[in-house]
């Protein structure tokens, strides 16, 4: 399933930028969990509706977080660029 098609099924979408970054702009309805934080929060994350879809500056940090989360049963894609997240949801 394309990123467009999980985010207009109610994918819940996940910001792993750190929270200044979150601050300067992020995607409406989105969640804040910094890339490090991810361990700390696990099963905070696994309660989530899932799938979720990972955004973050560039695509790089979502992408960690994406392969670390689906290594521990977490149903979820990278979404790369937040930008390009609040793109999609904005046109759907």
């Amino acid at each position: 399933m394309s990123i467009e098609q999980l985010i207009k099924s109610g994918a819940t979408i996940v910001d792993v930028r750190t929270p200044m970054e979150f601050m300067g702009g992020h995607v409406a309805g989105s969640v804040n969990i910094p890339l490090q934080e991810l361990p700390a929060r696990l099963d905070e994350i696994t309660s989530m509706k899932q799938p979720l879809v990972l955004c973050c500056a560039s695509g790089a940090r979502s992408g960690q977080a994406t392969a670390y989360l689906k290594s521990h049963g977490v149903i979820c894609e990278n979404g790369g660029s937040w930008i390009n997240v609040n793109y999609t949801v904005a046109s759907n």
